[in-house]
């Protein structure tokens, strides 16, 4: 019998709880989409009709930095145009593809590559001297207006000086009109409420990574070997890392495109290897014909193993 304390228990999760309950979206189940602000970032005005509401897409991987032009349609979204970090190696720079300078690179290769597609590169060349000033992409006369997307940093969090905004802030410098402030970048002052441009400006050229560099060398010798060995292979060394960023992004600005691999498959060499792996499906007469052969084959090898043994 129930205890005479016990009160009333009210059954939440009963058979019309179950009936009603609908599963949430599957990217939202699996945690990669932030659907409340996908939903803001795609949703286009009426009177706009089927004009693209255009994103400008960064994501990071342990070993990449991937920068992406996208517009949603109902099918799936549509990638315009991307730029990978891994990219920057013919641009010289071979080291630190992750970091808060390689994002900015990354963003600045993107924005360059995508307004050359649009033929846009002459009318809007972005801002070419970089002294960590926010800068904000204004029209030009007699000509057509910016290209405008709006920043889309999936789940990350929006800390003051987090490398996405690196990103965004090489695509404005670019020319790609993202709107933003500066309340994000490295180097901003909340209770000044001022962004400090010098620091901007030296993250952007690893001057951060040239600091810790130094420290290390001063404090641990055999630690700095070790967690710099690479640089140190490279002859990249804390004095000259402002002038190899500075290389790359002249580099970036002369020549955006991308450059494809003559190793890489096109489509119909994909399709091919695949059906070549996939086994074919067979008719009902090849299989019955298998199954014959296979009969065949047992009677055969019984009747060897017989004649071997009245032998």
């Amino acid at each position: 019998l129930p205890s005479a304390s016990m009160g009333f228990v009210k059954v939440v999760k009963n058979k019309a709880y179950f009936k009603r309950y609908q599963v949430q979206f599957r990217r939202r189940r699996e945690g990669k989409t932030d659907f409340q602000a996908r939903k803001r970032l795609i949703t286009q005005d009426k009177n706009k009709y089927n004009a693209p509401k255009y994103r400008l897409v960064v994501r990071f991987t342990n070993k990449d930095i991937i920068a992406q032009i996208i517009f949603a349609r109902i099918a799936g979204d549509v990638v315009v145009t991307s730029a990978n970090s891994r990219e920057l190696q013919r641009y010289g720079l071979t080291l630190g593809l992750t970091n808060y300078s390689a994002a900015y690179a990354t963003g600045l290769l993107l924005a360059r590559r995508h307004l050359k597609k649009l033929g846009l590169a002459s009318k809007y060349t972005g801002k070419e001297d970089v002294d960590g000033e926010d800068y904000n992409v204004e029209p030009v006369k007699d000509g057509p207006r910016p290209f405008k997307a709006h920043l889309d940093i999936g789940l990350v969090r929006t800390t003051t000086g987090h490398r996405v905004f690196a990103a965004m802030k090489g695509a404005v410098d670019g020319g790609i009109n993202v709107p933003h402030s500066e309340t994000r970048f490295f180097g901003y002052n909340r209770e000044e409420k001022k962004l400090d441009a010098s620091l901007l400006r030296k993250a952007i050229f690893g001057g951060h990574v040239a600091d810790y560099m130094r420290k290390l060398a001063d404090e641990d010798s055999a630690k700095y070997q070790r967690h710099f060995s690479r640089y140190i292979r490279a002859g990249v060394t804390p004095d000259n890392a402002e002038g190899l960023y500075k290389k790359v992004h002249k580099a970036i600005r002369e020549n955006p495109d991308r450059i494809v691999d003559s190793k890489s498959k096109t489509k119909e060499q994909y399709k091919k290897d695949a059906e070549s792996y996939r086994r074919k499906r067979l008719s009902l007469e090849q299989r019955k014909q298998r199954v014959a052969e296979k009969k065949a084959q047992i009677q055969n090898a019984s009747a060897t193993q017989e004649d071997e043994e009245t032998e």
